[in-house]
């Protein structure tokens, strides 16, 4: 007798930025060139980063933190009866001298292999998830990422990656080393700064930006995502963001002015912000305004998706 139903596969994806911790389980089609069903998106505010990534090493609460966030991921992938499990680690993993234990405690409390990818990859997966939720269409676009640990950038159209590079200058290392009072407003001083150190360090992005003279900003992370909810006025959670948003020039210059004229109570009480990024969205958002300064760039879209959706499609096209 025939089996009428057709055994659908389970897949969960994990991403372990230096700040979030995400988790996608779909259900994989069984029709080439349909689409997964998503199960769940959720995500979990691990700051793996904090109080240790400028040292080189992952601090004992943060990677407390990282095991249970961990523990309860393989509760949700055991509920929806995962089968494979695909999990990458960036930035705080990459360079942190405890990494390696990380990864190899991980594996003993929960049986899930951690990847560590190297920040060339990182930025590829970025851009392949950008695509997903973003039409590119055919003019080069700016792809930018902020994590905690690595920012990378991607000049790119839906075809063709024309340059990409990783920079470890994520938002929680540009926190450490400029914003070293966290209940204060920013300086004027800090700015500048910041600014002149991205001058220096981004020498690259300069050079791919005159040459190929992208069109638009297109960001994907929880900075870029934060931004949006400010424009909306409200706070999002993951299963409620759109692919991608217009974040209109002017809503950004008002956040931007908004967080450097506050302190640290003003701007958890701004509406769309999340507590834990409200500091690290004003070093983010000097990079971010750093970045259109140096482009001629009008257009800001925010993507929903990133890198464990970048998984997700390389999966779908094997």
């Amino acid at each position: 007798m025939h089996q009428t139903t057709s055994h659908r596969r389970r897949v969960a994806l994990i991403d372990m930025g230096t700040n979030t911790f995400h988790l996608l389980i779909v259900e994989m089609p069984t029709t080439p060139g349909d689409k997964p069903l998503v199960l769940l998106r959720t995500k979990a505010g691990v700051r793996l980063g904090e109080g240790g990534i400028s040292r080189g090493v992952i601090a004992p609460e943060p990677y407390a933190r990282a095991l249970h966030t961990l523990a309860g991921f393989k509760e949700e992938m055991e509920l929806h009866e995962v089968e494979e499990v695909r999990a990458t680690a960036t930035s705080a993993m990459r360079v942190t001298t405890n990494g390696p234990d990380l990864v190899r405690d991980i594996f003993e409390q929960t049986g899930i292999q951690v990847n560590v990818i190297p920040g060339d990859r990182e930025a590829e997966l970025i851009c392949e998830g950008v695509r997903q939720a973003v039409d590119l269409g055919t003019e080069p676009q700016l792809i930018t990422d902020i994590g905690g640990g690595s920012v990378e950038f991607i000049i790119a159209n839906q075809a063709t990656i024309f340059w990409k590079q990783s920079f470890e200058i994520g938002a929680q290392r540009l926190l450490d080393k400029f914003f070293p009072d966290p209940s204060g407003i920013f300086p004027a001083a800090a700015v500048v700064a910041e600014q002149e150190y991205l001058a220096s360090v981004l020498t690259p992005l300069i050079e791919a930006v005159h040459r190929y003279q992208p069109v638009g900003l297109v960001g994907a992370s929880g900075s870029f995502d934060s931004l949006a909810d400010m424009q909306l006025g409200e706070l999002r959670t993951e299963a409620q963001l759109p692919p991608f948003t217009e974040l209109q020039l002017a809503s950004f210059q008002d956040s931007y002015r908004r967080l450097l004229s506050s302190n640290h109570e003003q701007r958890v009480a701004l509406p769309g912000i999340l507590p834990m990024r409200a500091d690290m969205l004003v070093v983010a958002a000097v990079l971010i305004d750093y970045v259109l300064g140096i482009t001629e760039i009008k257009r800001i879209r925010t993507s929903a998706y990133a890198l464990k959706e970048g998984l997700l499609a390389e999966m779908l096209a094997q």
